[in-house]
C-alpha cells in the first residue's frame, strides 16, 4: 500500500512522448456528510481509455446476432477482442447490407451494435457511401433514381441507428470515386456527374439531418496531396468534417516512423481530429512494391511465419506509438482480428486463422492494458482526503470501504478532482 502516490509503475517510466495522453490526479474523497475522507485506504483502478482503441467487429456480428455457426471459436474470438478495443466498426456496405432492394438487414446489424454498445464499446458505421460493394439493382438506373435511392438509404440507415452507432464513415474513398473503373458500379457515374465535393455534401448533410449530433468521417486510402486538396475544396464550400479518416492497409510493408509522422503533420494542419480508420500489418512476407492497386494481388495462401509475427508485433508496437506521440489522433482501428476472411487473404490479423494469438496481440495488450493502463491500486488518503495518481486519459472507479465513485480524466497535466463517495 502506497500514501497518496501510487505505487512505482514496476519500473517503468512514462514515456514523454505521450505526455498530452496523461493526468496527474489529485483528487479529494469526500463522504455523504462532505467531511473529508481522511485516513482511508481506497482502490483507484481504471475502467475505459479515452483513447479509441478500435478493431473492425465483422466476424462477431453472427455471434452478437446469436446466429453463430461456430459459437466456441467465435467466443474465443470475443474474449481476445473485449480484452484489448473499446471501439468497433461495424459493415454497412450497401451491396451486403441491402442484396434485395427494400430488404436491409437492419434488425441483424442493430441487434449487433447493440450487443457491442451494452459492453461499453463505441460503434462505428462504415460507410454511408461508397463506389464499391454496391447492390446488383442500383446498377443501370438513372443517375437521378440513383442519387434519390442514396440519399433515402443514407437517411434510413442513420436514422434506424440513432443512439446507438452516432458515428459514421459517411463517404468513402472519395478521390478515386468518379474515376473508379475496376468495376461497374452506379455510384461512379453519379460521382462524375455531381463532383466529388458535392458528393461529400450529399453523405454529410443527409446524415447530419437525421441525427444532428453524429460524428461523421470522410475516409481515404489516398495520402497524397490529392486528399488534402479534397479536404481543403469542402472546408471552402463550408461542409464541416467532424474527423479525417485516414487508411493505413501496410500489406506492402510497415509505413515507419517518418513516413507516418510526416502525414500526420500535414493532415493535422486542418485542426480536425485524425482516425486512424483501417490499420494491417502483415505477420508473412509483404506484397511486392511494384502492385499498384492492391485488389490486384490475388493468391491463394498467404501464410503467417514465425520470423513474420515476430516483425508484426515490433511494428505494432512501433505504430501504436508513433500514432499516440502525435497530438491530432484520436482513434486507431486495427483491421481484422484474426487471418481467417482476411481482405486479400492476408495474414494481417493479430490472431492466427485458428484463433491463436499471435505476438502482435500479445503486444498490443501489455500496451493498451498494461504499461498504458493502472490496474487496481490501494492507496491511502492524507488528512484532508487526498489521494494522488497518475495514469493514461480515461475513466477511473475509486472503491473505499463503504461505497465507491467514478472520476473521469479528460484534461493532460495536473488536475484537481473532488468527488463524494456515497454509501453503499
Amino acid at each position: 500500500m502506497t500514501s497518496l502516490f501510487t505505487a512505482p509503475d514496476e519500473g517503468r517510466t512514462p514515456d514523454p512522448t505521450l505526455a498530452h495522453r496523461r493526468a496527474d490526479a489529485t483528487v479529494t474523497l469526500r463522504g455523504p456528510d462532505g467531511a473529508p475522507l481522511a485516513g482511508h485506504d481506497v482502490v483507484v483502478r481504471q475502467t475505459r481509455h479515452a483513447f479509441l482503441f478500435g478493431c473492425i467487429g465483422f466476424d462477431l456480428v453472427d455471434l452478437a446476432h446469436g446466429t453463430s455457426q461456430d459459437p466456441e471459436y467465435d467466443g474465443r474470438l470475443a474474449d481476445a477482442w473485449f480484452d484489448v478495443f473499446n471501439q468497433t466498426t461495424l459493415p454497412f456496405y450497401w451491396g451486403t447490407f441491402e442484396p434485395e432492394r427494400g430488404a436491409p438487414q437492419t434488425e441483424r446489424l442493430l441487434g449487433a451494435a447493440r450487443w457491442f454498445a451494452e459492453r461499453g464499446v463505441v460503434v462505428k458505421g462504415h460507410p454511408l457511401v461508397w463506389h464499391t460493394v454496391q447492390p446488383d439493382w442500383l446498377r443501370g438506373l438513372p443517375d437521378a433514381e440513383v442519387e434519390r435511392l442514396q440519399r433515402e438509404r443514407i437517411r434510413r440507415d442513420v436514422g434506424a441507428f440513432r443512439g446507438v452507432i452516432d458515428t459514421w464513415d459517411a463517404i468513402n474513398e472519395v478521390v478515386i470515386m468518379p474515376v473508379f473503373t475496376a468495376e461497374e458500379n452506379a455510384i461512379t457515374p453519379l460521382a462524375r456527374r455531381k463532383g466529388r465535393v458535392e458528393m461529400i455534401r450529399m453523405a454529410f448533410e443527409e446524415a447530419r439531418g437525421e441525427n444532428p449530433g453524429a460524428t461523421l468521417l470522410l475516409n481515404d486510402f489516398d495520402m497524397s496531396t490529392a486528399y488534402e486538396c479534397l479536404i481543403e475544396a469542402v472546408l471552402e464550400a463550408g461542409i464541416r468534417i467532424d474527423r479525417l479518416g485516414l487508411q493505413s492497409h501496410m500489406h506492402q510493408g510497415y509505413w515507419g516512423e517518418e513516413k507516418t509522422l510526416a502525414i500526420l503533420d500535414r493532415f493535422s494542419r486542418y485542426n480536425i481530429p485524425i482516425h486512424f480508420t483501417e490499420t494491417t500489418l502483415m505477420s508473412g512476407d509483404v506484397m511486392p512494391a511494384y502492385i499498384e492497386d492492391l485488389n490486384d494481388w490475388q493468391v491463394e495462401s498467404w501464410p503467417s511465419t514465425p520470423e513474420g509475427e515476430e516483425r508484426q508485433a515490433d511494428e505494432v508496437e512501433r505504430h501504436y506509438r508513433t500514432l499516440l506521440s502525435h497530438p491530432s489522433v484520436e482513434a486507431m482501428t486495427y483491421w481484422g482480428l484474426s487471418d481467417r476472411g482476411m481482405w486479400l487473404n492476408a495474414p494481417g490479423g493479430l490472431l492466427r486463422e485458428d484463433g491463436s494469438r499471435k505476438p502482435a496481440f500479445d503486444r498490443l495488450r501489455e500496451l493498451v492494458k498494461g504499461e498504458w493502463w493502472l490496474p487496481p491500486t490501494t492507496l491511502r488518503t492524507d488528512a484532508e482526503g487526498r489521494v494522488r495518481f497518475g495514469g493514461f486519459l480515461g475513466d477511473y472507479r475509486i472503491e473505499a470501504a463503504y461505497g465507491a465513485a467514478d472520476v473521469t480524466l479528460d484534461i493532460s497535466g495536473s488536475v484537481d478532482v473532488s468527488i463524494v463517495v456515497p454509501g453503499r
